[in-house]
């Protein structure tokens, strides 16, 4: 099993952390910081909190002064990026720090977090202020839809997500996130496919709420370019496996019903916790005429209340020729994992074509 991420927070980071930090600051106290960044309940803080911990404790060794130390901040991040080729997960206390102390600060923290997130992202820090000051946030967000730093315009998508995960929400712009439009238009054709994409995650996360919205900006934007259709794919991943008619005729998915699935059967209906679910079918193209397939299957999963929880998983997409017969052997992993329990008893597996559910067998999960 992979260590938690919370353990990256150990005292080679943070001796690391420190060390370049006092050349930034030479007044920086580094053993009192240590000392009481490592006191009790240290070791039972999870990533979050210990993020949480490492920037409230910094605060304490600094000036008190947030303009000052922000210019402090700042230059310690400068310093760190000349010596990185990249982005750091591990520094992401330093925009925890600007969301705690900057939130009455909102020019310097603007100026701040559009220095930081090249380095360690500020998508999280930002939402505290697009609620604080919606208008003026998201105006400098579109402006930095045009900055030269790639990193600075993923930032302005990849904040402004309304369903941004572990992420503080903001209520107005899942309940309208037209704001947002203006944002992504800039930003749907960028040279950077680490922007575009973060454009793709949140169109994924306006279509939950507002697939109407959604599917007319895909209409409007689709079959301009490469890059463009790449990206409204991948912002349609929701909505497809919802097996939405208009989205999947959209990207050429057409009716299955010349497509025909044969001797579907489970391996053994009795699967084990930790084991897996082994299962089989063939189907075939009857149309006269190649045809794009997009091939899926549903698990429904039993719950602790008794019904059941779908969830689909993909198998493939692509073009079948006329008549062709393809056989399918697929495992599905009832490994425990953290983010979900299996319950012992009947759960369900069926076979989806081009969004149409097919046919369905029944499997008992047993301990």
């Amino acid at each position: 099993m992979a260590e938690p991420l919370k353990y990256m927070y150990n005292e080679a980071f943070l001796e690391s952390f420190t060390t370049k930090f006092l050349k930034t600051y030479p007044a920086f106290n580094k053993d009192g910081y240590l000392k009481s960044v490592l006191v009790a309940p240290w070791e039972d803080l999870e990533l979050k909190d210990r993020m949480r911990h490492l920037s409230r404790t910094l605060q304490t060794y600094l000036t008190g002064n947030y303009e000052t130390d922000i210019i402090t901040i700042t230059d310690f991040v400068e310093d760190l990026k000349s010596e990185s080729s990249g982005m750091s997960f591990l520094y992401m206390f330093i925009p925890d720090y600007i969301e705690q102390f900057g939130i009455d600060y909102f020019d310097l923290s603007m100026d701040a977090m559009e220095k930081v997130t090249s380095f360690t992202s500020c998508e999280f820090a930002i939402r505290p202020f697009l609620i604080k000051y919606p208008e003026a946030s998201m105006q400098k967000m579109l402006e930095w839809t045009k900055h030269e730093e790639e990193g600075v315009r993923r930032f302005a998508s990849e904040g402004s997500r309304p369903k941004l995960p572990w992420a503080m929400a903001v209520p107005h712009l899942k309940q309208n996130p037209t704001p947002i439009l203006t944002i992504l238009e800039n930003l749907k054709d960028d040279a950077s496919e680490f922007v575009r994409r973060s454009v793709a995650n949140n169109l994924n996360d306006i279509s939950k709420d507002h697939p109407e919205l959604f599917l007319k900006l895909v209409a409007q934007w689709k079959g301009k370019n490469t890059n463009r259709d790449k990206l409204l794919k991948h912002a349609s991943r929701t909505l497809l496996k919802k097996g939405e008619p208009i989205i999947l005729e959209l990207f050429g998915y057409k009716n299955a019903q010349h497509i025909a699935v044969n001797h579907f059967s489970i391996q053994d209906a009795l699967v084990k916790i930790n084991q897996k679910l082994t299962f089989s079918f063939d189907f075939t193209n009857h149309n006269d005429h190649s045809t794009l397939i997009r091939l899926e299957y549903a698990i429904y999963y039993l719950l602790k209340n008794g019904t059941h929880a779908k969830k689909v998983f993909k198998i493939s997409e692509k073009e079948y020729e006329a008549r062709a017969n393809v056989q399918i052997l697929r495992n599905h992993p009832f490994k425990v994992i953290t983010t979900r329990t299996f319950y012992p008893g009947e759960h369900f597996v069926s076979l989806i074509i081009n969004g149409i559910e097919q046919d369905q067998k029944s499997f008992y999960v047993v301990v």
